[in-house]
């Protein structure tokens, strides 16, 4: 059974590729995509930012865009998956 991604609502939504965007969908973070975000150059926040956009099957140019109040709410539920 595939796991149900987290769904937060934009406080302050986004534009991408001319569509609006109001929620991010997180799914669960696999090993495969740890390492992926690992092995990315980079500081640690630009590699957080990159795990990010992969859950949320989404360019990292778009998790820029975020307000931080929203960036906020994507890493506390990252922060969730991995208790």
């Amino acid at each position: 059974m595939k796991p149900i991604p987290e769904r937060i609502t934009l406080n302050f939504p986004i534009e991408h590729d001319g569509l609006p965007i109001k929620e991010i969908a997180l799914r669960r973070p696999t090993v495969g995509d740890h390492l992926a975000a690992q092995k990315a150059a980079g500081t640690d926040a630009e590699r957080e930012i990159r795990l990010i956009a992969n859950l949320a099957e989404l360019p990292p140019a778009a998790i820029h865009q975020l307000d931080m109040k929203d960036y906020a709410q994507l890493q506390k539920v990252l922060g969730g998956f991995l208790q």
